[in-house]
């Protein structure tokens, strides 16, 4: 098993940061990427970075050069966001993708105020 925590997620106007944390506790030498995903009220959710175990990411062209996604250390993923939009808003969930499959977070709020 694996056990994700985030961390991170407030309330901060439009134009702000924040850093969202993931941490990975149990199994983790099997997980291969980890993503940041969010979900808007009344909206499916969405994936928002991912990064491999090799250090590839990817982003949504909505968040491209305003996000960054990193690897902190072997149990942690960070999600740098700037220049935050009130459409950021949404709860963001952190998934680990493992051989034995997915294994998401509870989720962090994450409010931008116009």
């Amino acid at each position: 098993q694996v056990q994700l925590s985030e961390s991170g997620g407030d309330l901060v106007q439009a134009g702000g940061s924040l850093r969202l944390s993931c941490a990975a506790s149990g199994s983790i030498r099997s997980i291969f990427a980890v993503g940041w995903y969010r979900q808007a009220p009344g909206k499916q959710r969405e994936l928002v970075a991912r990064i491999t175990s090799g250090g590839i990411a990817n982003y949504a062209d909505s968040v491209k050069g305003r996000f960054s996604i990193s690897r902190d250390n072997a149990n942690t993923v960070s999600l740098q966001m700037n220049s935050l939009k009130v459409e950021d808003t949404g709860v963001y969930y952190c998934r680990a993708d493992h051989s034995w499959g997915g294994f998401w977070g509870q989720g962090t709020q994450v409010t931008v105020s116009s």
